[in-house]
């Protein structure tokens, strides 16, 4: 008995749903791989996830920023492109923002320790290959590649004991990582397991800070602005995916996935003078991150199917951040048009829990730890495939 094929159906509320609001560290998007499963000799398929944050600060050393909400939203972008070079040899390019997040604290003054805005992007550029043999009833895959990570950083802020006098950081730099994975389908009965392993990222990234002569050069007296050379060092997680999907009844597919995500290398983010000096850091001290979800997929005609699944996204915040636990309910739908393309579409609702830091006492942080309150992240996008 045929279980009718919703690979293309299942991608459109899990993309959605895994732009959360950053609970598990700085995700956001995930290099779409799955197109080396999709037949034809050319597969390509891009879109793109928005997210629209609501949470705000419960504490704050600065009293302007109680009520206000510090968290940006943000556009996760994904293509991909697949060629199938022999019947059972594919590679596919990929591209997305890996990882990211953005700070603005400006309605309310800024922070005690002169942030207004802060924002990172890590732009991911790969390309992944799969080969098949077949075993038993169905394939067994082989994957690995390469990707880029590219690392780009920007921090507006002041400096509180010198008149806030602004200062401006701007970094940038690249390095190179590696996945592998083995993967098991059955296209009869829409089976199929996948068991991805994603290596970590180190950067050393360099760039320019500007800031008040006095701030940079110790006893002096102005407050002129210089530019000097600076370097941001820090770490990206390795991770390790397991993703299933299964036929259950006519028209019908069950699927879930589980990840682990290292976040527990990531200690600091630190930025250093053109001395070799500590100018700045962010601590961060995570523990790991876990994502589990589930769903179900349903076909209603030849051309339109539709998903449900839920999420829970472990918060990593060991105390010197607000990462909390984030659950997810996400909706997609996947419409196959008279052209041969196919439109895929939903939206996820993300509900943020409260979480509080504990590791800033006085006199660093004068009147507490910061917190914010639980709250609620909105995602919507979609994208658009082609095969020849």
């Amino acid at each position: 008995m045929r279980y009718w094929g919703l690979h293309a159906a299942v991608g459109g509320a899990l993309l959605l749903s895994s732009a959360a609001a950053q609970a598990g560290g700085f995700a956001r998007g995930t290099a779409d791989t799955d197109i080396l499963y999709e037949p034809g000799t050319i597969a390509a398929r891009a879109g793109a996830t928005a997210v629209i944050v609501n949470r705000k600060f419960t504490e704050n050393s600065n009293p302007a920023l109680v009520g206000k909400n510090p968290f940006d939203n943000y556009i996760v972008p994904s293509a991909a492109v697949k060629y199938q070079i022999v019947p059972n040899f594919a590679c596919a390019g990929t591209y997305t923002h890996g990882f990211g997040a953005a700070g603005d604290w400006t309605d309310g003054g800024g922070t005690v320790t002169g942030k207004l805005t802060e924002e990172f992007i890590v732009h991911e550029a790969g390309l992944t290959c799969g080969a098949n043999i077949e075993v038993g009833r169905g394939k067994l895959w082989l994957l690995g590649g390469a990707f880029v990570d590219y690392f780009d950083y920007e921090r507006e802020g002041f400096v509180p004991t010198l008149g806030r006098a602004p200062t401006l950081l701007q970094l940038d730099g690249t390095d190179v990582g590696y996945r592998l994975g083995v993967a098991y389908e059955i296209p009869e009965i829409a089976l199929r397991t996948q068991l991805m392993y994603r290596s970590g990222t180190s950067f050393g990234a360099s760039g320019k800070l500007t800031a008040p002569m006095a701030a940079l050069i110790p006893g002096a007296p102005s407050i002129a602005p210089v530019t000097v050379d600076a370097t941001g060092v820090g770490s990206l997680p390795q991770s390790v995916e397991f993703k299933m999907q299964t036929g259950i009844a006519p028209g019908w597919l069950a699927m879930g996935s589980i990840k682990w995500t290292d976040w527990s290398r990531l200690d600091t983010l630190d930025v250093f003078g053109p001395t070799g000096s500590l100018v700045t850091r962010n601590e961060y001290y995570w523990r790991d991150g876990w994502t589990v979800s589930a769903g179900l997929g349903h076909k209603f005609t030849e051309n339109l199917s539709g998903t449900i699944n839920f999420q829970w996204d472990k918060g990593v915040s060991t105390g010197y951040d607000l990462m909390g636990d984030t659950y997810t309910v996400g909706l997609g739908v996947s419409y196959k048009d008279s052209i041969g393309g196919e439109l895929r579409g939903g939206v996820g609702l993300n509900y943020l829990s409260s979480v509080r830091e504990t590791a800033y006492p006085s006199p660093y942080n004068p009147s507490g730890n910061a917190a914010v309150g639980s709250g609620w992240a909105v995602s919507f996008g979609g994208s658009y495939k082609l095969t020849w």
